[in-house]
């Protein structure tokens, strides 16, 4: 028996890499049956000026089509997937703000026995893809939500041959400054590995 079920992948993207891995994300989690999947990006808190001083403003473009998450559709999802940039090793005050928003939810448990799993960028290698990852676990933690990561069955995060991101808790990649590089195809891979993993235990959480 099939069960239907929503996964909604939340994120926030400056340069457009967590993007690129929130469409990956969403790819995988649509190969699980019974899985409907969209997309959402948390508000814009940066004016046209800033956002054009720091170079993204191309990049926003390519997914302004995206529509703007509101708290509902965290209430509305079976599995919820975040995407976040690192910001000195914690989440950048957009998702924040989004994320504060949330209280009226908490405080009614709207959250508990949804499945939660968060993705992540950094500039560099050591850039705080695992602390972001396992700061912003807490706001799940808080809401009631069972985690889920990438178990290390899943080859991909245990590369050694090239310079990738990704662990158990959450897929990363590692951009650069700025536009920098794109992830890799490797990085690509594990957030869609990580996407149908979500959608996989959530079908299982809501066949229950």
């Amino acid at each position: 028996m099939v069960y239907n079920m929503k996964i909604n992948v939340i994120f926030y993207s400056l340069y457009g890499h967590i993007y690129q891995m929130a469409e990956a994300a969403a790819a995988g989690a649509r190969e699980v049956e019974g899985a409907e999947v969209e997309l959402f990006q948390v508000q814009e808190t940066f004016t046209e000026e800033i956002l054009e001083k720091m170079g993204a403003t191309e990049a926003k473009r390519s997914f302004a089509h995206i529509p703007v998450a509101t708290v509902d559709k965290l209430a509305e999802a079976d599995g919820i997937i975040f995407g976040v940039p690192t910001r000195f090793g914690m989440i950048p005050s957009q998702m924040q703000a989004f994320i504060d928003r949330t209280g009226g939810l908490w405080s009614k448990g709207g959250l508990v026995n949804k499945v939660g799993s968060i993705f992540t960028s950094a500039a560099t290698q050591h850039g705080g893809q695992e602390s972001t990852i396992l700061g912003f676990s807490t706001v799940l933690f808080h809401h009631g939500m069972v985690i889920v990561g990438i178990p290390y069955t899943y080859p991909g995060i245990s590369v050694q041959d090239e310079v990738s991101g990704g662990g158990p808790y959450g897929a990363s990649a590692v951009v650069g400054n700025g536009v920098g590089r794109p992830p890799t195809k490797n990085e690509l891979d594990i957030v869609r590995f990580q996407g149908k993993h979500v959608a996989e235990i959530t079908r299982k959480l809501v066949g229950e």
